[in-house]
């Protein structure tokens, strides 16, 4: 589906984007779970860049909370 994206990739979203980019990841991990339960995964790299967009979205929007309590 998606290919790993980098963190200027992610900073340049809107957060609305980043949270649709974010569910959308996991949805893409459970389905990439499914097929790897089932014998169906052939990348089984693309399971941990997945992990690791989640988490660099994550790590994106945990700073931006933070950025904003701090300038109030």
């Amino acid at each position: 589906m998606g290919c790993v994206m980098k963190i200027k990739q992610i900073r340049e979203l809107t957060d609305a984007e980043l949270a649709a980019k974010l569910v959308e990841l996991q949805r893409e991990k459970l389905n990439l779970k499914i097929q790897s339960r089932t014998g169906q995964l052939e990348k089984t790299a693309h399971v941990r860049e997945v992990r690791r967009d989640i988490a660099r979205c994550k790590t994106e929007t945990a700073a931006r909370a933070k950025a904003e309590v701090s300038h109030e």
